[in-house]
Order: structure tokens, then C-alpha cells, then sequence
């Protein structure tokens, strides 16, 4: 049988999917990919890991799909922008560049259905230890491998206990006080931004914490990531945004081998809408 048609979305804003590293789930998100189209797609930052990347070549054929699948969007008229974050920040020496038809920004102004502007930036810009301490974020990089690697070994005992996808980093972001507080500074910042840039919200990635909240008169939005929580943020042809997460494991009934299937769409508010 062939797959079902995908659903179809007003935008789509995708970030931190890392590829280049051994933690970006790009498997997950070729499934996503192949069961979601939109219009308008923005690539929200640190799609490649230039980091990892510099320090060891991994670049296996499943992050190459990747890429060529978004191309072949862009190919089929979608309307794609690449904002740079930090870990592909050689990106932003070709603002205005378009590579197959996705175009290259620093940061962009996406206007909804509903009349709203909202500013689409990485978010790293306003991050002290990155610009300001940068030893201290490539350390805090090898910590996040150490993570990482624990969230592997995790998700091979869950599956061979025949549990679905749970990821340990981000379980522990919610648990550890320093890195809630952190959460709850770059949130508000962003909005603050969004303020001094007289639009209505903004969309960011960078700390890979997916969430849609309000900031008094502005929105606050993250797309979270593709290497612990496999989320993105939909626009409605309403102007409606929605977090989805995407992400399951099954063993294949009859080789063993481990097979992506399409679940429920679940936002983070705890409402579930059914996939197609």
C-alpha cells in the first residue's frame, strides 16, 4: 500500500535537527517529512552541526536524505529559509543565498493566516555563554554528548522492551533547577525581543525546549529539536500554531529490525489529534 497523502500545513518551522552528529534522529525525521507538508517551511537553526562535524566526519546516507528531501520540497514550490544558529553559524556569510531554492537568513519575519508577525530567529544571539564564553559552550557541548550518549542507551533498553521513544535529556531539562531557570531567562529575553522588534511573537530554537506560551501581549514560540524530543511547530491555515511530536520505535514482527511508524500527533498541552 502505498503511504497516505500528507497533511498539509499553513508553515512549518523545524530546528536543531544537528545533522552531522550521532544524536540527530534523522530517521524520525524523513517519517515526519514524508506525513507532513506546508507552504512555507522554515529551517529555524543548527539544521547542520558544523561542530561535531569539525571535530569528526559522521554523515551517514539518512542525513543526506534529509537534505534531498527538503530540496525536493522546495522543488515542488514550497517556500524554504534556512536561519542560521550557532552550530551551522558558516551559514550567515550567505544571507540572501539560494541554494536549490531554499534561501539562507540570519533572521526572518513570518506573517500568519490570522495577521500576525512573528519574528523567526535561532535564538543563539541572545545566549551569554555562547557569545560571551564560548570555551564554556563547547564544554557544555561534550556534557551534552555524555547526555546523549545515555539517551542511546536508554532508548535501546526501551525498545527492546518494546517501549516506545522516551528521551532522558529532555526528562531531565525539566527536572534540574539550573536548567529550568535557564529556560525560563532565554523565554523571557525572546519575548523582549520580539518586543523591541514590534512584532507579535517570536519562533526560536537553540535550547532544545519545545513550548507555545504567551509573554504577556506577545507570543512566545520553540520548535524544540530533532535529537531528543523530535517536535515541530505547525502553522494552521488559520493561523492556529501547534507543537507536534513524532517519534516512535516498534521491532519489525517479522526481521527484528527496527521500523518508524506514524503515531498520534500530541501537543505539548496535552491535546492529541489524530494523524493522517
Amino acid at each position: 500500500m502505498s503511504d497516505p497523502e500528507p497533511r498539509t500545513f499553513r508553515a512549518l518551522f523545524i530546528s536543531d535537527v544537528h545533522l552531522g552528529s550521532k544524536a540527530a534522529k534523522a530517521d524520525f525525521l524523513i517519517d515526519f517529512l514524508r506525513h507532513h507538508d506546508a507552504e512555507i517551511i522554515y529551517l529555524v537553526g543548527d539544521i547542520v552541526d558544523g561542530w561535531r562535524l569539525r571535530r569528526s566526519w559522521h554523515w551517514p546516507q539518512s542525513h543526506n536524505d534529509v537534505v534531498q528531501k527538503l530540496l525536493r520540497k522546495a522543488r515542488k514550490g514550497a517556500s524554504i529559509t534556512y536561519i542560521a544558529g550557532n552550530h551551522d553559524e558558516f551559514a550567515r556569510q550567505f544571507q540572501g543565498v539560494h541554494f536549490g531554492g531554499i534561501v539562507v537568513a540570519d533572521r526572518a519575519i513570518h506573517e500568519t493566516a490570522d495577521g500576525r508577525r512573528l519574528l523567526v530567529i535561532h535564538g543563539d544571539q541572545f545566549d551569554t555563554v555562547v557569545h560571551n564564553q564560548r570555551w564554556l559552550a563547547y564544554l557544555g557541548d561534550y556534557a551534552y554528548d555524555t547526555a546523549m550518549l545515555i539517551n542511546r542507551v536508554v532508548t535501546r533498553l526501551r525498545h527492546l522492551l518494546g517501549l516506545p521513544y522516551w528521551s532522558f535529556s529532555s526528562w531531565a531539562k525539566v527536572k534540574v533547577k539550573k536548567a529550568v531557570n535557564f529556560i525560563g531567562s532565554f523565554q523571557t529575553v525572546l519575548s523582549e525581543e520580539a518586543r523591541r522588534s514590534h512584532v507579535d511573537g517570536v519562533v526560536c530554537g537553540h535550547i532544545h525546549h519545545a513550548a507555545i506560551e504567551s509573554y504577556g501581549d506577545v507570543q512566545y514560540i520553540n520548535t524544540g529539536d530533532w535529537v531528543e524530543s523530535c517536535t515541530a511547530v505547525v502553522e494552521h491555515f488559520d493561523g492556529r500554531m501547534e507543537i507536534l511530536t513524532w517519534a516512535h520505535v516498534l521491532p519489525e514482527a517479522s526481521a527484528g529490525n527496527e521500523a518508524l511508524v506514524p503515531i498520534d500527533i500530541i501537543d505539548l498541552t496535552g491535546r492529541a489529534a489524530q494523524a493522517a
